[in-house]
């Protein structure tokens, strides 16, 4: 073993040059500020960074890994726990990687699922807030990350698996700097675990019924990666410090739908114990007959080859299926008013018929629930800054293209429910309306499940104000990440403070099933009756059925 270890260290000197590890991130510079990964040189501290022999070994079921240790915590990135899913694996199941006898060097994030990256940073300013974290794509894409405190030491710690946002389409387990886990792992002596599977028309193109029963699944691959990694941190997360009979799933827009869809999935039972949707629901999959429409026209589009469509580049592939996308919807999805696009099917087999939660004594019974959405989800200020200015006559006027006649109506019921709200607040709140996560809270107490619902109302100052409650800025705070995410908070003590409460109670939750403990008010359970709701701001305070008149104004 001990000239093994050698071998591998000369290997990874050699490869760091070429990996350009310092340029990418790993800093020597010693830091005290455990909130933040940027920081200034303290000079004679010791280095923050350890690499070398011993450090940050650990086995898996597929070969041993070394990663590194960050500011005391343990950092592990890139972990294949699928193989390369290209070729004759496309619209396949996933598959275990081969295994390796050396030590794997684990140092960098894994590529991104193929996706369509034309005009990701055409914008300055969205690029800047988001602050977009893309390297290569490919289909070699199933790896994730993880950060313990300790690994190898017999400690059960609790465990998050982090699913990342994309509505299916976009994105990856680190697109945001808020989606580190190091902060967290830190506070809560936890293991923060994130990772990549496939997206779109590679992980949810149905061609069972033009291809055959081979490709059963092929609508759902998608989902059935974000299973196969839940096997693994099952049969793996003990030696990185985890309890795998202590996992939370978690997850944001796309990755809260991927919450839900995995609590419906009988080949996901057992793998996980809490979960935790942030803004993004969902209580059904797509219909079987939508998909198989959806998948005949891209299997026209390739001739009526599997072959071709599974030996294509992938750009070609994503292309091609965008294209069968655009017909079906002007054939068919328009005309039939259905819902089409490249999202997980409802195919009786991975994931059930009908609605989620339906059956009191079905699958996720036991298994509590913590809902979070933002106040603003989609306020328009946020690309439009000089709606700023706009009065509440300028809002009933920009409502009437979606609700007509009733726009004037909606307007007083929200004033009547946020009567100290600017017009532009209350334009924001009506085009995010709190609808759909009201429906999974009230399906899944059906199951009567503990329910804990907030809802996130802090405003970043910067940009003057106009961004408001946005869709993605509760993440940073849930992690304690607010001052590394300073394009969504500005950073400093009061987001901080903010998020120290979240993160708290994200930690007690993952702990207990209850969020209750740490420093926010006591946060009841949520019911159909009461509208239980914690609202999350520089003060937070429950109340009960804060948008009960706004809601029912949209009915």
């Amino acid at each position: 073993m001990k000239s093994n270890r050698r071998k591998f260290f000369k290997r990874a000197a050699t490869g760091a040059a070429t990996l350009g590890v310092a340029a990418s991130g790993f800093s020597l510079a010693s830091c005290n500020k455990p909130h933040t990964v940027a920081c200034d040189v303290a000079t004679g501290d010791d280095p923050i960074l350890q690499m070398g022999e011993g450090i940050a070994v650990v086995n898996t079921t597929n070969g041993d890994v070394q990663g590194f240790k960050l500011r005391g915590i343990n950092t592990f990135l890139g972990i294949p726990y699928g193989a390369n899913t290209a070729g004759e694996n496309r619209f396949m199941p996933p598959k275990k990687p081969e295994p390796w006898t050396d030590i794997k060097p684990v140092w960098w994030w894994g590529n991104s699922a193929p996706q369509q990256m034309a005009g990701r940073y055409s914008n300055p300013g969205s690029t800047f807030l988001d602050h977009w974290n893309y390297d290569e794509l490919s289909e070699d894409c199933l790896k994730l990350n993880i950060w313990s405190p300790e690994v190898n030491d017999k400690v059960k710690r609790p465990v998050l698996v982090w699913l990342h946002g994309g509505g299916f389409r976009n994105g990856n387990a680190i697109e945001q700097d808020g989606y580190h886990g190091e902060n967290l792992s830190r506070k809560g002596d936890m293991v923060f675990c994130s990772l990549n599977h496939r997206l779109g028309p590679m992980g949810f193109t149905n061609l069972a019924d033009v291809a055959g029963s081979k490709f059963i699944s092929s609508g759902n691959v998608g989902m059935l990666d974000i299973v196969f990694a839940l096997k693994w941190v099952r049969d793996n997360i003990e030696n990185f410090g985890g309890d795998p009979d202590n996992v939370t799933i978690m997850g944001q827009s796309g990755g809260g739908a991927k919450v839900c869809m995995l609590m419906a999935m009988p080949s996901a039972e057992g793998l996980f114990h809490k979960a935790v949707p942030l803004s993004g629901s969902s209580i059904n999959a797509q219909p079987k007959a939508d998909s198989e429409k959806l998948g005949a026209y891209v299997w026209k589009e390739a001739g009526g080859s599997i072959e071709k469509l599974q030996e294509m580049p992938w750009q070609e592939f994503l292309d091609l299926s965008n294209i069968a996308a655009e017909k079906f919807k002007e054939e068919v999805a328009e005309t039939e008013g259905r819902r089409g696009g490249f999202t997980p099917v409802e195919n009786g087999i991975d994931i059930p018929l009908g609605e989620f939660f339906s059956d009191p004594e079905g699958l996720s019974t036991n298994i509590p629930m913590m809902i979070c959405t933002t106040f603003h989800e989609w306020s328009p200020s946020k690309r439009n800054p000089s709606l700023e200015e706009i009065d509440f006559n300028g809002v009933v006027s920009e409502l009437k293209g979606k609700y007509g006649e009733k726009s004037a109506e909606i307007l007083k019921a929200f004033r009547n429910d946020f009567p100290k709200a600017t017009p532009i607040e209350i334009y924001g709140m009506i085009m995010s309306s709190r609808e759909s996560v009201i429906k999974t809270a009230n399906a899944k107490i059906n199951q009567n499940s503990s329910v804990y619902l907030a809802w996130f109302g802090w405003q970043p100052p910067h940009l003057d104000g106009t961004l408001k409650a946005f869709h993605c800025l509760d993440i940073c705070f849930w992690f304690d990440n607010t001052d590394l995410m300073y394009t969504h908070t500005g950073g400093g003590s009061r987001p901080r403070v903010l998020g120290d409460k979240m993160s708290e109670a994200l930690v007690h939750f993952m702990k207990t099933g209850n969020p209750n403990g740490s420093s926010l008010p006591i946060w009841p359970k949520y019911s159909k009756e009461e509208g239980e709701t914690m609202i999350l701001n520089d003060v937070c305070e429950v109340k009960r059925n804060p948008d009960a008149e706004a809601r029912a104004s949209l009915s």
